[in-house]
């Protein structure tokens, strides 16, 4: 069998959509809804841009470049390294999986605990349970389609369908006038507000645990595996905008009675508790375990999978263990300061991955210049980190100043225009080696060597087009 049927296509998508959706896909589109009020659905557009469009490109991407160590690498194959390490260390152990205990124990387990007696060893048992259970399941990457598309994730789905159809019938109040921030130009603000999901960055890791696991099912033609990928992404993609419509009219209906809510957690939990009263809670708790359990078993298999691949003294399974130990640790002792440390890394990588992803998307046209992948992602890091630094109030006023100069950099794209400089400088600079007969992309002259890459190449673009 070389290519699925409709059951197990779709059974693919939700797989993947399970390991996108955690805690913060679940608390951002109720907020936005809130804020946004009547112009709730323009943000939505705008939020969909960033949160769907971006992750189901880069898995895409990801899928026809051969894995994101290959499309690193045509920036240069030092910068792959750094780059996929850090952004593995960020959304892995350093800040995505601890926080998936520590949200879930805040959301679960908090409220039905008095007030009056100490949390820590609760935190410190829950956290030690979560974490347990979630190595265990990642224990086997090419078996997560059994685990969270077959068993968890239908019945998270059924309760957010639950609690959508209840604010339907039941609204909180008059859906509000957007706030300030939505006044005007709401697309554009939902569109910055998705950027914080980072499922972009996830993306370029989940794409290969999925190919996983569509291998498992019994396809073996490699070509047959990158088509199923794609597809998988784009079930994701319809799973997650129908969700977060749900999410962000649950906001709307509730914004309000709740506006005092200072994030989605708070507009949740008020509309949950005044849909379905103290069950309500127990439907959001949970929601959240789930959310964020599937989320967990998701990046302990992409951590596992690459770190036992780059250092392979230890196999995948000591590194799962060994991520939900140092998970559970900083979750319960450390996750504030790690939190301020990995979010500007984050921040930094972050246009870097859009920007990969863009050039993959058109390496079709743009992959013959080869100089266009390092010229653009040096401009766009450099901007991207003293971005980081402009924000972190270490830079000095004069080159703070002129960084403010460039277009859009208010808006939060200081990195855009530098990347579209880079890749017209990498373009002209590839056309003049050309031109001299120097090469490209580290050719040379070697007639074997050209044709060569001429044939790599005509088989990618081959590749693409069949997909």
């Amino acid at each position: 069998m070389e290519r699925f049927n409709l059951k197990n296509k779709i059974l693919m998508g939700v797989t993947l959509f399970s390991m996108f959706f955690g805690a913060g896909n679940l608390i951002f589109p109720p907020f936005l809804g809130a804020q946004a009020g009547t112009s709730g659905w323009p943000a939505l557009a705008g939020f969909a841009v960033s949160a769907v469009g971006l992750p189901v490109l880069g898995v895409i991407a990801v899928t026809l470049s051969g894995g994101l160590d290959q499309l690193a690498s045509r920036v240069h194959p030092r910068f792959a390294v750094l780059y996929i390490l850090i952004l593995y260390l960020a959304i892995g152990p350093c800040l995505a999986i601890p926080r998936t205990a520590s949200t879930s124990f805040s959301m679960a387990v908090l409220p039905f605990w008095p007030e009056e007696m100490p949390a820590a060893w609760l935190q410190f048992a829950y956290s030690l349970v979560f974490f347990a259970a979630a190595a265990a399941v990642a224990m086997h990457p090419e078996k997560l389609t059994e685990y969270l598309g077959k068993k968890l994730t239908p019945v998270l789905l059924a309760l957010i369908v639950i609690v959508f159809a209840a604010s339907c019938l039941k609204p909180a109040g008059p859906i509000p006038a957007p706030g300030e921030a939505y006044a005007s130009l709401a697309p554009v603000k939902g569109f910055l507000y998705g950027y914080q999901t980072m499922d972009t960055l996830a993306a370029l890791n989940f794409g290969m645990i999925i190919a996983m696991n569509i291998r498992a099912k019994g396809i073996r033609q490699e070509k047959a595996v990158m088509r199923e990928t794609v597809s998988a992404g784009w079930i994701a993609g319809i799973f997650l905008l129908a969700v977060y419509g749900m999410l962000t009219f649950v906001g709307m209906r509730g914004g309000s009675a709740f506006s005092d809510a200072s994030d989605g957690t708070g507009i949740l939990s008020g509309m949950v508790g005044f849909l379905f009263g103290k069950g309500g809670m127990v439907i959001l708790a949970v929601i959240f375990v789930i959310a964020c359990f599937n989320t967990c078993v998701g990046l302990f298999s992409c951590c596992g999978k690459y770190f036992s691949g780059v250092f392979p003294g230890l196999s995948y399974s000591r590194w799962v263990l060994i991520f939900a130990f140092v998970s559970m640790v900083i979750s319960n002792v450390g996750l504030k300061a790690i939190l301020n440390f990995s979010q500007p890394a984050l921040n930094a990588i972050y246009p870097l991955s859009i920007l990969l992803i863009f050039l993959s998307c058109t390496h079709r046209w743009l992959g013959r210049f080869r100089a266009v992948y390092p010229w653009s992602a040096a401009l766009c890091g450099i901007v991207s980190v003293l971005t980081v630094l402009d924000q972190q109030g270490i830079m000095l006023p004069g080159a703070a100043a002129l960084l403010h100069r460039i277009p859009a950099y208010a808006a939060g794209f200081g990195w855009l225009l530098p990347s579209v400089l880079g890749i017209c400088i990498g373009m002209a600079v590839s056309q003049v080696k050309i031109k001299a007969g120097v090469g490209h992309n580290h050719i040379g002259n070697d007639p074997e060597q050209s044709q060569s890459h001429g044939q790599h190449t005509q088989q990618e673009n081959s590749d693409e087009r069949q997909i």
